[in-house]
């Protein structure tokens, strides 16, 4: 998608330079069919906005935790991007919606820089900086994967449908993906968001998660695609009970498997869900060195 940035660049935000592709800023004004600040999103961008102050108070406290530039994305009418500025560190803001990136432009302080853009395709800044984003529920699995793929970004303060953000918080067990990259990735839930803390309203409550990279990775980060595959295969393989389930998955023999689990202290019968990171990355080696 074309990218048009709106720049209202502070000198801080060198950070983030402009791509060579971006096109010259303009003036900015308001679409004479526009609605005000958090009005109702675009049903095809997946936009729900967030108007409680309580819970954008919550999404800031978290921010305000973690150090260095903000990559917001999905932004919107900038009901948390505006609280964000007030930290004093630069911003850069994705949205879709090129109308409501022209009146974030016209709003936002010097040190917030808006694009049209489409987050999806975004190339992440190699250089440390924080993603803050109210995922659009309609793409929030892409968005985490596309996300957890990127280099450089060291923590992200997440809003996802309720379920989505306690299944990758681990909640209830884990799931393939959060499996896939917890060595990584630690992921906490923070709370839950009713649903009528946005407009227009969901029919189900909203989730705010963080995900924090690890300063030190539970597994090489050169072996990240070949552990990937393994607990692909782990969830994906029938079987009932990991005893059954590892050898069928060829992670582990039969008896391997068995002495692994009760070294591990996991019954015969478990599910790959029941196995914690620190599980997963002991399994990992120990696949590696049964080969």
């Amino acid at each position: 998608m074309p990218r048009k940035t709106h720049r209202r660049a502070h000198p801080r935000a060198a950070a983030h330079p402009k791509p060579a592709h971006q096109h010259t800023p303009h003036r900015h004004t308001t679409h004479p069919n526009a609605a005000g600040p958090h009005a109702a999103g675009r049903h095809e961008l997946g936009q729900n906005f967030l108007v409680d102050p309580g819970v954008i108070a919550d999404v800031v406290e978290h921010v305000a935790a973690t150090e260095g530039p903000i990559l917001e994305i999905g932004p919107g009418d900038g009901a948390i991007t505006l609280p964000l500025a007030r930290l004093g560190r630069p911003i850069r803001a994705l949205e879709a919606d090129p109308r409501r990136a022209d009146r974030l432009a016209a709003r936002a302080p010097r040190r917030v820089r808006v694009e049209h853009a489409d987050a999806l395709a975004h190339r992440f800044d190699a250089a440390p900086h924080v993603v803050v984003s109210n995922l659009p529920f309609h793409i929030t699995t892409a968005m985490l994967r596309r996300l957890l793929a990127a280099p450089g970004w060291t923590d992200a303060v997440l809003i996802a449908q309720w379920e989505v953000a306690r299944r990758r918080a681990g909640v209830g067990g884990a799931t393939q993906l959060t499996a896939q990259s917890a060595p990584w990735f630690e992921f906490a839930l923070v709370r839950r968001i009713p649903r009528q803390a946005y407009r227009p309203m969901p029919q189900v409550d909203g989730g705010l998660f963080s995900v924090r990279r690890r300063a030190q990775p539970l597994v090489p980060p050169a072996q990240r695609r070949d552990y990937a595959a393994m607990v692909a295969r782990v969830f994906g393989s029938g079987g009932h009970g990991l005893a059954r389930i590892l050898p069928t998955a060829r992670v582990l023999p039969p008896q391997a498997a068995k002495r692994w689990l009760r070294d591990r202290g996991h019954a015969a019968g478990g599910l790959p869900r029941d196995l914690s990171p620190a599980d997963w990355s002991d399994l990992w080696r120990a696949h590696r060195a049964s080969r």
